[in-house]
């Protein structure tokens, strides 16, 4: 199997981008539409107009109704035939980022990203995450290339709650674990391949640049400015940990995410924080060291992620519900059986629950 790495086309951050989007987005084609969420294109409509005017672009915009179901990528597919656009801009979080790319998929138009939240690593990768109207996770969305651009202006994104930045670190913590589980398997990457060296720094860069600047990051945004520890994390887990995600392999975190949806009374948490506990429960799997969980648990404190069922609305733990979750997570074609061993649900069961008592044991300390 050959190595294959991919990537946006091109990756603009710093604070103050949003006023350059239309220098970039007009290469890229002369009618957009924006798309997003109605808080995420609040916070950059009048940049955007202002850019695409000074460009001598057009631009039509139009609200993201919640989920990144079938039937809104449909109903926006419409919505570009209709007005006769020839590039997609989507703004805002994951969910309508992944609608975004999904549209331009179908539509075979070019894309230009811009995330006003740094909670997942959507943006940069080429992939959409699709879901039942209802939330409950469905499949994946393999597209044939990434984004054309990804403009992250981190002066909006510091301006965001801080909830959604660590939900970024949440996502961006298992990217590491995932890639080196991957690796060691010879498992294939979302492309199609196998990892380069390169996607496997980038990963480990994505957890070393987490672990040193992810506390001073978060006392920052919840300040509302963006320092230079900020600027590193939004690059960590937007950018690094796209790439490395992508173009490294899933594993077990992942799985275990997309498990915990068939649960309602996790609806409610962000996927980065469900990913993090992913992570604890990848690693009891694979009995890392202690001293590896202490560091991950006490970063998860330090910072605000889940490190208990409780965490993630689990407030009523049966073996029931869990199993429920350890077979979601184990259907066949899930990324938990990139593990370099074997996966069985009572293994994952046996995982969720050390990993539970593991945190609680960290926050009764």
């Amino acid at each position: 199997m050959s190595k294959v790495m991919i990537s946006p086309s091109r990756y603009v951050q710093g604070a103050g981008a949003i006023h350059e989007i239309g220098d970039h987005v007009k290469n890229l084609g002369s009618k957009g539409l924006v798309f997003g969420g109605k808080t995420g294109l609040a916070s950059v409509k009048e940049s955007i107009e202002a850019s695409f005017v000074k460009n001598g672009l057009g631009l039509v915009t139009e609200h993201f109704t919640g989920e990144c179901s079938q039937q809104e990528i449909d109903r926006v597919i419409e919505i570009v035939k209709k007005n006769e656009i020839d590039v997609i801009v989507g703004v805002g979080g994951g969910k309508g980022l992944d609608t975004a790319k999904a549209v331009a998929y179908y539509a075979k138009l070019p894309l230009a990203i811009i995330p006003t939240i740094a909670a997942t690593d959507a943006p940069c990768s080429a992939l959409s995450v699709i879901y039942t109207p209802e939330g409950v996770f469905e499949s994946y969305l393999v597209l044939p290339k990434n984004p054309d651009l990804v403009l992250v202006d981190t002066g909006i994104v510091a301006k965001a709650p801080v909830r959604l930045l660590v939900s970024g670190m949440g996502d961006a913590l298992a990217t590491w674990f995932e890639a080196d589980a991957c690796a060691k398997a010879f498992a294939g990457n979302l492309p199609g391949g196998q990892s380069t060296a390169a996607a496997l720094c980038l990963a480990r860069l994505c957890y070393d640049l987490l672990m040193q600047y992810g506390y001073q990051a978060k006392l920052a945004v919840e300040q509302g400015v963006a320092t230079e520890a900020v600027e590193k994390v939004v690059e960590a887990s937007t950018l690094l940990s796209g790439l490395g995600f992508e173009s490294a392999g899933l594993a077990a975190a992942h799985a275990v995410h997309n498990g915990f949806t068939v649960l309602e009374e996790t609806h409610h948490m962000y996927h980065g924080e469900k990913v993090a506990f992913g992570t604890l429960v990848q690693m009891v799997m694979e009995n890392r060291s202690r001293l590896e969980l202490e560091e991950v648990i006490n970063f998860c404190l330090e910072v605000g992620l889940p490190v208990t069922l409780a965490d993630i609305g689990i407030i009523h733990v049966t073996e029931k519900k869990i199993m429920m979750v350890a077979e979601a997570a184990c259907t066949p074609g899930e990324t938990i059986h990139n593990q370099p061993f074997v996966v069985t649900t009572q293994i994952v069961y046996a995982a969720i629950i050390a990993a539970d008592a593991l945190g609680q044991a960290a926050k009764d300390y």
